[in-house]
């Protein structure tokens, strides 16, 4: 794979250079203690080219997200579309595409994790999983999913992410595909890096984004899409552990985990332990809409 990105051209504080030339010291905040906030956003191709997906919502929490960390020098989501845009064209792509924005404190690391601010984009190419297709299988976690008093949910900053590695390395010793977290009062939140929903007595169910989760784009594309595609009202509530189990199906949501169906918690299948109707049916509209078989209505694409 790190040969398949020596041709690649990343954006690097303000210039575009080849893939290896994009690098930071491993004295800097950013690496010294998780001093970054970044977004994943997926480019999709489409019969009229490559197309990116609510580029300007994603860039829009990335803003917001250096704003709650008090970062010395903002960059704004107008500021970032050129960017983002160039790095996918430059690079030819032709296929699904994973692009990372990133925003980090530079520097010598002296005043802690404080400093200057370092920005970049890049872009690799993104394969779906088989359990995309065939679901996957979880374990609720006996990790705890990080509270919001402790560090912020809603900002995908660096450093929260080692939350999640706990969960789904636990989760993958044990046997398991991934993870579902718990938030301080018991309830669900959201998996590694996704957001849960289950199908229960024929209703969509989903944590509140009071649930310790990350406000997720995708979550709010999948909303969507229930209402207007499947004709379901949602439900945005707390889910208890052992409602999990009377699921008859359940999904994961995300820009890297797309649609996801869940066949099994914690060793319990639901319904018949094989992907349900309702996820796979949001699955086709989620495809149809970034992959550009349907009109946008709702100007979610920017072309390339």
């Amino acid at each position: 794979m790190a040969a398949d990105r020596e041709n690649l051209t990343v954006y690097f504080n303000g210039e575009f250079v080849p893939w290896a030339d994009a690098k930071v010291h491993v004295f800097t905040p950013a690496v010294k203690y998780g001093a970054g906030v970044f977004e994943g956003i997926c480019a999709y191709p489409t019969e009229n080219g490559m197309s990116i997906f609510r580029l300007q919502e994603h860039l829009a929490r990335l803003e917001y997200s250096q704003r709650v960390m008090r970062f010395e020098r903002i960059y704004t989501a107008d500021e970032l579309t050129g960017p983002v845009i160039e790095v996918v064209k430059r690079n030819g792509f032709q296929e699904t595409v994973h692009v990372r924005p990133t925003v980090y404190v530079d520097g010598d690391g002296e005043a802690g994790a404080l400093g200057p601010i370092g920005v970049c984009v890049t872009a690799v190419q993104k394969k779906r999983p088989e359990f995309t297709a065939k679901g996957c299988r979880v374990q609720v976690s006996s990790w705890q999913r990080i509270s919001d008093l402790a560090m912020p949910t809603r900002v995908k900053a660096h450093a929260n992410y080692n939350n999640s590695r706990f969960a789904v390395t636990q989760a993958r010793t044990d046997g398991y595909d991934t993870a579902l977290l718990l938030n301080a009062k018991g309830h669900v939140a959201e998996g590694p890096a996704m957001c849960f929903f289950m199908v229960r007595d024929g209703k969509v169910v989903t944590p509140s984004i009071t649930s310790s989760i990350l406000e997720s784009i995708t979550r709010d594309t999948i909303l969507q899409l229930c209402r207007d595609e499947l004709g379901m009202e949602p439900v945005e509530r707390d889910i208890d552990r052992s409602e999990l189990y009377a699921a008859d199906e359940a999904f994961f949501c995300g820009t890297a985990w797309e649609v996801t169906p869940i066949t099994h918690i914690d060793g319990h299948a639901l319904g018949s332990g094989a992907p349900g109707q309702v996820s796979r049916d949001l699955q086709t509209a989620y495809f149809d809409l970034v992959e550009g078989r349907v009109a946008d209505t709702r100007g979610w694409h920017t072309p390339v």
